[in-house]
């Protein structure tokens, strides 16, 4: 059993950021530390950091008492990522592998993750997103591209806000009329939630549903029955974001994990360096050699 010791000082950094962002006043943030450190020094370390952080931010949420302490970032974060998505596009279409593109760029926004990054409000969209089209993508990209023309209902997970605007490129990509995307059901950091997906237009190219969790990753177990029938439905899923790859790493299905490695943990686990943009299926693992070109 794997423990999960190196990510509490993340936890804790990711409470006191949200507390700071929704109160100036020393003492709320003190207040919430001893809440937090209270409650982790009875916590099952052995769980994956997506409970953990979800057990957490509950109490972070009702201690602070704000439904979303994000809220702000996410806005900025949408509008961010919307005003460049022109830009993105005509780079994608332009591209001797559209796909390829689009996925890199897809990737690229994995890193506006206020749970790793607590920085990414300010984070800059376009710079990585342009960068990525022209880094290596670790995994299986002719995988998935048969995956994708085999398929015939996608279930598309997203994870973070601004992120999901260019998911948005990805999905056009996939032919959207048989592709399905969940978001969060409740808050949960930056994790988009249906708020988010219609800020940025998502709704308006696929159906869109929650997943009934405020989970920052899919325990199944926490998901609404909709979100599991869909889940078990699908031919393909797509699965965005490290959190992602950390509550389903273990399930069966026909899973593609899209995200870039950002910690200690999952860079031991999948054996790529820290920083790396990956495309895992989920029976395959990850091989370093296999490169996008």
């Amino acid at each position: 059993m794997r423990m999960y010791l190196d990510c509490v000082p993340c936890i804790l950094n990711q409470a006191l950021n949200a507390a700071r962002l929704v109160s100036a006043e020393p003492a709320v943030h003190e207040r919430v530390l001893r809440e937090i450190l209270r409650w982790m020094s009875e916590m099952d370390m052995r769980q994956p950091a997506p409970v953990m952080v979800q057990r957490i931010h509950r109490l972070l949420r009702e201690t602070i008492g704000a439904e979303d302490p994000y809220r702000n970032a996410k806005d900025y974060q949408n509008r961010t990522a919307l005003a460049f998505l022109p830009e993105l596009s005509s780079r994608i279409e332009a591209a001797a592998d559209p796909l390829t593109a689009a996925l890199r760029v897809a990737t690229a926004g994995n890193a506006i993750d206020m749970g790793a990054n607590g920085g990414a409000a300010e984070f800059d969209i376009r710079e990585t997103a342009i960068q990525a089209l022209a880094e290596p993508l670790v995994g299986e990209a002719d995988g998935f591209r048969t995956a994708v023309s085999e398929a015939d209902r996608i279930l598309y997970l997203t994870d973070n806000a601004g992120e999901v605007a260019l998911d948005c490129l990805l999905i056009r990509q996939l032919l959207p009329t048989r592709v399905t995307a969940a978001v969060r059901g409740r808050p949960v950091i930056n994790d988009a939630t249906m708020a988010d997906a219609r800020a940025v237009g998502l709704d308006r190219i696929v159906e869109v549903i929650d997943n009934g969790s405020d989970a920052p990753g899919t325990l199944l177990e926490d998901c609404s029955p909709e979100f599991r029938r869909r889940f078990a439905e699908a031919d393909l899923i797509i699965a965005k974001g490290q959190g992602n790859y950390e509550t389903l790493s273990e399930e069966p299905g026909n899973i593609f994990y899209l995200f870039k490695v950002k910690c200690p943990m999952v860079a031991a686990r999948t054996g790529v360096p820290i920083g790396t943009n990956v495309l895992a299926h989920s029976k395959d693992g990850i091989t370093a050699g296999n490169v996008a070109s």
